[in-house]
């Protein structure tokens, strides 16, 4: 029997819930699943290991995580006043997300978090160079509000640390009996393609080259494997060289166009320590 898969309570760019069975699949077990790019947190909540280290350059999403873990109740009661007909509106969104823009107050930031991932467009999570929060008015008949799946995610929250640092340190923090897993911001298909405003710092090729070379590292010199997920690209092929690639075809589902939403090709690599790649 097929277990239930469970949805993250937020809308997700790129988000990794159709490709749960596919991540398990290479997972090895281990004692703490350490994941540099949380995002919705998907593989989070379709895994089961004792322990988490669950790590987003996005302070606003790493605060949200950390106050839902800690007080479900009130954040859960608080944000649902907000998924009613009168917040449906335009000229309601553009308020709360200037509010949200203005306010330093970590925990009405969390409640308008979800407020603004569940009404702006197409669940896209995006900053100005200047750290304010810029994503449209999304225009949906009713938005879901994600109560159960709040609940969910607190409760297996209690397994997990949440923090807000650059992914290198995730791998510094790894420790033998730890695995990886990276979701980073994917490379570009094309150079209008590019996406890199999720933080107000962007993802680069240089970022991507030096997250291969720490995958590399830690699994051959450190015996920790480290699984991450990418666009299948020439470029990303060179880089993940000595890691067993598969491949997987996905469909996206970030275009305005429903018919735009074509098969991209993406890629697992795994990188294997050599005494686990002798055992296989």
């Amino acid at each position: 029997m097929t277990q239930k898969k469970n949805r993250a309570f937020l809308k997700w760019a790129g988000g990794k819930y159709s490709l749960v069975e596919h991540i398990n699949a290479k997972l090895p077990q281990a004692n703490k699943l350490i994941e540099p790019f949380v995002g919705a947190g998907s593989v989070f909540l379709n895994t089961d290991y004792k322990r988490y280290l669950l790590n987003d350059i996005n302070p606003d999403l790493i605060n949200l995580y950390n106050l839902l873990k800690a007080q479900p109740d009130a954040l859960v009661f608080d944000t649902q006043r907000y998924f009613t007909g009168a917040y449906n509106r335009e000229d309601a969104y553009y308020a709360l997300r200037e509010e949200f823009n203005r306010t330093s107050d970590e925990y009405h930031r969390a409640v308008l978090f979800v407020y603004l991932n569940r009404h702006g467009y197409n669940g896209l999570c995006r900053y100005s160079l200047g750290g304010r929060f810029n994503v449209p008015f999304g225009r949906y008949k009713k938005p879901y509000f994600p109560a159960e799946e709040m609940y969910r995610f607190a409760e297996k929250a209690q397994r997990a640390t949440f923090t807000c640092l650059p992914f290198e340190k995730m791998f510094s923090r790894a420790r033998k009996g730890n695995v990886i897993y990276c979701d980073p911001p994917y490379a570009p298909i094309s150079k209008t393609a590019a996406f890199t405003s999720y933080a107000t710092r962007g993802f680069g090729m240089d970022a991507q080259s030096k997250l291969a070379s720490l995958a590399h590292k830690t699994s051959t010199r450190r015996g920790i494997p480290v699984l991450i997920s990418n666009h299948d690209l020439p470029v990303i092929r060179t880089m993940y060289q000595g890691a067993s690639i598969s491949m997987l075809s996905v469909k996206r589902s970030i275009s305005q166009k429903g018919a735009m939403r074509k098969p991209a090709a993406e890629v697992l690599a795994y990188f294997s320590p050599p005494d686990m790649a002798r055992a296989l």
